[in-house]
C-alpha cells in the first residue's frame, strides 16, 4: 500500500484522551529547533524535548522525520503574503521572490530541503498564486512551470550564498589579493570593470530574478524548441 500523504490524514483519531500536543504545535517546535540548531540536529527526540514530552508521543501526529520536514516546509510556505495579481506579472513574481528570499533567510534549513514546489496546503496556495499571476501570459504551461521551478532554485541558491559569505577579514583579504593580481595585465576585461558596479547579493537579487524570468517567459508566445537565435534565418 502506498504511504498516505500527511495532509490527507486526520489530525486526531478521536479515540481516547485528547493529545497534549497538536500537529501544528509539533510542526512549530520543529521549525524553532531547526532555526536554532540546523536541520542536521533535528530528530524526533529533539523535537519531543523541545515540547517537553517523550519521543513516542510525536508519532501520534507524524510517522517519520521526513514527514515532519514536509510539514515544516509547508509551514514556511504559509509565511508568504499573497496579494491579488496586479496585471504586471513580472513585478508580481519579483515581489514574490523577494518574500521567498526573506523566508529562506529566516529558515536557512529550507535551502537543504526545497528542491520543488511544496505540495501541502500552503505550498499549493503559493503555486496557485504563481499560476494566477501568469494566467494571461502567452507562454505554454510547461514554460510557466519551468520558470516557477527556476524561481524556487534561485531563491534557495541566493539564500545559501548569502549565508556562506566570507567574514569581513576574509573578504578584505580577498579584495587585497584581487587589487594586486587584476592589474598585472593577464585579466584585461576584469581590469576594465568599474569597481563601483559591485553590489551586494540582496541588492542584485531582484534584477537577477527579473532578467531570468524575462528570458524564460518572453512576452511573445512560443515554444523554446522552435525559437532561433537573433539574426538567424
Amino acid at each position: 500500500m502506498s504511504p498516505e500523504v500527511v495532509w490527507l490524514r486526520a489530525t486526531s483519531s478521536g479515540v481516547g484522551r485528547p493529545p497534549r500536543h497538536t500537529r501544528e504545535t509539533v510542526t512549530l517546535a520543529a521549525v524553532h529547533a531547526a532555526d536554532r540548531d540546523g536541520l542536521a540536529a533535528l530528530t524526533m527526540r529533539s523535537v519531543a524535548a523541545e515540547l517537553g514530552t517523550g519521543g513516542g508521543s510525536l508519532y501520534r501526529h507524524v510517522t517519520s522525520r521526513e514527514e515532519l520536514i514536509d510539514l515544516m516546509v509547508d509551514h514556511a510556505a504559509g509565511e508568504y503574503v499573497l496579494h491579488e495579481p496586479t496585471g504586471h506579472w513580472l513585478d508580481d513574481l519579483v515581489a514574490l521572490a523577494v518574500q521567498g528570499l526573506e523566508i529562506h533567510r529566516r529558515h536557512l534549513w529550507l535551502t537543504e530541503v526545497v528542491t520543488a514546489p511544496v505540495v501541502g496546503p500552503h505550498g499549493l496556495r503559493v503555486s496557485e498564486h504563481v499560476m494566477a499571476v501568469l494566467a494571461e501570459h502567452p507562454a505554454h504551461d510547461g514554460q510557466k512551470l519551468v520558470a516557477y521551478a527556476v524561481l524556487n532554485s534561485l531563491i534557495s541558491s541566493f539564500a545559501r550564498a548569502m549565508d556562506s559569505a566570507p567574514d569581513p577579514e576574509r573578504a578584505q583579504a580577498q579584495a587585497a589579493y584581487l587589487a594586486e593580481v587584476i592589474p598585472r595585465g593577464d585579466h584585461p576585461h576584469l581590469a576594465r570593470l568599474d569597481p563601483g558596479s559591485t553590489r551586494q547579493p540582496d541588492d542584485v537579487f531582484p534584477d537577477v530574478i527579473r532578467g531570468v524570468l524575462r528570458g524564460l517567459l518572453p512576452s511573445h508566445a512560443g515554444n523554446f524548441r522552435h525559437s532561433t537565435p537573433h539574426g538567424s534565418g
